[in-house]
């Protein structure tokens, strides 16, 4: 029988075994003085290292930044307010309207306070618990860099050092893939910078009898059909209507000669799924309105002249319940309004579960239309006279005077931010403006102004 030897090698580096010269078999029995290496505690570490990245985020900031801005804009506003009511109070409607609006202001300033107390407490929880992890992730660190000598964290920087290297070498030899397209709110033209204008102002050819409506052009038109406009008057008690007339320029337009002229959606007015309320867009040969009666959007295809329903939300205001307001006067049916922008279509709307404030979403366009992400905001749709969508931007004006309104808010789609510093104003051409849309074609906005309708210039940068 061959003789056997053991030994006993301790070690804390690298070990060979050395060819035996003699014939006799030999048995390594190897022992590690040193503990493995703790794979998964790193790995947790890692973990731990990305919840907190995750959890601290450049919107939270802004978040707080938004309502404090909020609150800054509102607060004079409602001072200026009550100042006015205390001078010209008489005692009857005035006062009571304006009243209203004061204690819808009041109730923005409330929601606004008691969003920003709930944000700051969260961000002090989570100023706390991130502290905390962060020390223990700390103290973790400190017990993995002894099993450095094994080169185990080291290695693994020098890894990906090297696969990145690698990766960009091989990049080298291939063409650059063209850009992604802008996500909504990325706008390849910059932030809105101006409105000027008004470009073009006329009165419709249904005369003054008609103020509220709407008018544009199609973000995605059918083919032959690049230099159309279209509008839609409201034709019945300032509400209704049932057609959308169509016109090859924007000369025909004003001189009232509508070529192919008016396309009929149904030939009562109203009825089901006809159209209430002045705010109405049109994409991709399709009209988008609120369905008379509902508390829906509709679709009505202009070529095989048919009608597709989305219902929004439950709560949904709808039958004047939220509308577009300023001191003097509320616009009557306005509680969804419809928009386009080089996304494509989108509805604003309100509910009691938002506290009356604007909520956003997007429009699949498909038919029958679907409901796509759905944002919700901080500005009150009593305190905003309209809406509108720029490049995933969300656009908010108020009644300034007779002569102008204000842009003063904004919601970026992206970014989530919300601005109430924009003063931005638009020159009226009258009192009031039942409808403003924005048109990607062009870069104009088109509003439809107790009867006549306007178009403003607006430029990026």
């Amino acid at each position: 029988m061959k003789s056997s030897l053991v030994f006993t090698l301790m070690f804390t580096g690298l070990v060979s075994i050395l060819p035996q010269s003699s014939p006799s078999d030999c048995v390594c029995d190897l022992k590690n003085s040193e503990h493995p290496f703790p794979h998964d505690k790193l790995q947790t570490v890692e973990n731990g290292a990305s919840k907190c990245t995750k959890n601290i985020t450049p919107q939270q900031a802004m978040e707080v930044e938004g309502l404090l801005l909020g609150l800054k804009r509102r607060l004079p506003q409602l001072e200026a307010d009550v100042s006015v009511l205390e001078q010209e109070d008489d005692g009857d409607l005035y006062g009571t309207v304006s009243l209203q609006v004061i204690e819808n202001e009041l109730s923005v300033i409330q929601n606004l306070i008691a969003k920003l107390n709930s944000t700051t407490h969260s961000h002090q929880r989570l100023n706390t618990d991130t502290a905390e992890q962060l020390q223990k992730l700390k103290e973790e660190m400190g017990k993995l860099e002894k099993f450095d000598n094994m080169q185990v964290v080291r290695g693994k920087e020098v890894n990906k050092r090297l696969r990145r290297d690698l990766d960009q070498c091989q990049n080298g030899h291939h063409p650059t893939a063209p850009p992604p397209e802008p996500a909504p709110g990325n706008c390849p033209l910059g932030h809105l910078r101006s409105v000027t204008g008004p470009n073009t102002y006329s009165v419709t050819e249904y005369g003054a009898s008609y103020a509220y409506g709407s008018w544009g052009r199609d973000p995605k038109p059918a083919a032959g059909k690049e230099s159309w406009f279209w509008i839609v008057p409201l034709t019945s008690s300032n509400v209704f209507s049932n057609f959308v007339r169509l016109y090859s320029s924007l000369s025909s337009l004003v001189v009232g000669v509508s070529v192919p002229g008016s396309v009929a959606i149904h030939s009562s007015n109203p009825t089901t799924n006809t159209i209430q309320g002045p705010n109405v867009v049109m994409y991709g040969d399709a009209l988008y309105y609120n369905c008379y009666n509902k508390d829906a959007v509709c679709r009505f295809n202009i070529t095989a002249k048919t009608v597709t329903t989305m219902d929004l939300p439950k709560g949904t205001g709808f039958n004047s319940k939220f509308n577009f307001c300023h001191l003097d006067a509320c616009y009557g049916y306005t509680d969804m309004d419809l928009a386009t922008d080089e996304s494509g279509v989108w509805v604003i709307y309100s509910s009691p579960d938002n506290f009356g404030n604007l909520v956003l979403a997007e429009v699949v366009p498909d038919s029958p239309p679907t409901l796509g992400r759905t944002w919700t905001t901080s500005a009150h749709k009593r305190a905003v006279t309209n809406t509108f969508m720029a490049c995933g931007v969300l656009y908010a004006t108020r009644y300034l005077s007779k002569e102008a309104e204000e842009i003063f808010y904004s919601f970026d789609t992206v970014s989530g931010r919300e601005r109430y510093d924009i003063g931005m104003e638009i020159k009226k051409m009258s009192t009031n403006i039942q409808s403003l849309n924005y048109s990607p074609v062009d870069h104009m906005l088109y509003a439809y102004s107790d009867s006549m309708v306007v178009s403003y210039k607006v430029h990026f940068g």
